[in-house]
């Protein structure tokens, strides 16, 4: 009996080293797999910035393939916020077939499946019309042609475009700067309108549709700048898509002129060929602006403070030796720096809670610096010599 249960005890030790081996095994194998699995060239954000004889590779066309599947029927696609199409990576290879019609139909499902939010629908149109110059393939210009008719019709009568198309409800119905969303609308409408390569795939008719869609967006823009005392300066994040004047956005992103956003504007205003009075004196007044609105002798930092959860703090600070920032938002009337925590304008960041305080970019911004020293210098000598 004391040998029947020796060699049983034998038997399964030798079953659990088996079984563990095996176990190892498949698992090394995977790792191996892993490792040898073609990883993305790109990221998805990168897509956008390669060189012309890249967008006729097979993995350009993988990723414009990708790109297309997303494509709602409309015409647009939805943000690019990490759960779906190509966000991120552009590894949208490592999904199955079944996998992409699950993400796909889960985005049909979404009640507002469109948007121009984080660069949404227009880099996805840029990136089809690069793809389509490289290859003459048909399937990537009606893309990109679908999502210019999108982008017609989510235009206001009033000239601006709202974050989401079907409308949603609040703020995203508001003519949306923030963000770029309206800049990234207007400027891909421009380039088709324009004629501009490798945008210059409409016919006259459509052509010419873009081309009223950007003099109405251009008027827009012009007549949401705000102005002071007779004075222009820049824009807020959102518009009243009627009356045009500054609107609230989130609950603390109330009405103001915007040290970011207003960037976007200008710059898109300083590629318009032989720009007419109207559109020197706006670029040259929201420049004056952010020059006056400066902050010099500050610097914002990052400390650790075991007090505070996570151990962390934002300050500001003085610093003579420190180059010139900008606030987020600005009170309209007055210049002076908002920080905003549910709805309430305080005029500090030491005011906000802490959650508050580390949660938003409220001070310490360079968006217009390389306006001011590079950029603008360069628009105002061309601008000159015509």
């Amino acid at each position: 009996m004391r040998g029947a249960l020796v060699k049983l005890m034998k038997r399964i030790s030798l079953f659990v080293f088996v079984l563990t081996f095996c176990f190892f095994a498949a698992g090394a194998a995977v790792h191996a797999a892993d490792r040898k699995k073609p990883r993305p060239a790109v990221s998805w954000g990168e897509c956008g910035r390669q060189k012309a004889a890249w967008y006729k590779t097979p993995e350009a066309m993988r990723i414009a393939d990708d790109v297309l599947f997303y494509q709602a029927d409309i015409g647009g696609w939805y943000k690019n916020d990490g759960s779906i199409h190509p966000s991120g990576s552009a590894a949208t290879e490592q999904l199955s077939d079944v996998e992409k019609r699950r993400h796909k139909e889960s985005l049909m499902q979404r009640k507002y499946p469109c948007t121009l939010d984080n660069d949404a629908t227009h880099s996805e149109m840029r990136y089809l019309a690069k793809v389509a110059a490289a290859t003459g393939r048909r399937k990537y210009k009606d893309g990109f042609l679908k999502g210019v008719h999108y982008l017609l019709k989510a235009q206001y009568p009033s000239g601006g475009w709202p974050q989401f198309y079907p409308l949603r409800p609040g703020y995203s119905s508001r003519i949306t700067i923030n963000d770029g969303a309206m800049i990234g609308a207007i400027a891909v409408l421009a380039d088709v309108a324009n004629r501009r390569q490798p945008y210059d795939l409409a016919d006259e008719a459509l052509r010419a549709r873009c081309k009223d869609s950007v003099r109405k967006g251009l008027q827009c823009i012009l007549k949401c700048q705000i102005v002071v005392k007779d004075r222009k300066t820049a824009w807020c994040q959102q518009h009243d898509e009627i009356t045009l004047k500054p609107a609230q956005g989130r609950v603390s992103e109330n009405p103001s002129i915007s040290g970011a956003e207003s960037v976007g504007v200008v710059r898109f205003l300083m590629t318009i060929e032989r720009p007419s009075a109207e559109v020197i004196d706006a670029v040259k007044g929201a420049v004056g602006w952010f020059d006056e609105v400066k902050i010099t002798g500050t610097r914002v930092i990052t400390v650790e403070d075991e007090t505070v959860p996570g151990g962390r703090d934002r300050r500001v600070v003085n610093d003579p030796k420190a180059g010139p920032i900008w606030a987020r938002y600005y009170e309209i009337g007055t210049n002076r720096p908002m920080f905003i925590e549910q709805g309430v304008v305080k005029y500090s960041l030491a005011e906000l809670s802490h959650k508050h305080r580390l949660g938003h970019r409220w001070i310490g911004g360079r968006w217009p610096e390389r306006l001011l020293e590079v950029e603008y210098p360069a628009w105002r000598a061309r601008v000159t010599q015509e």
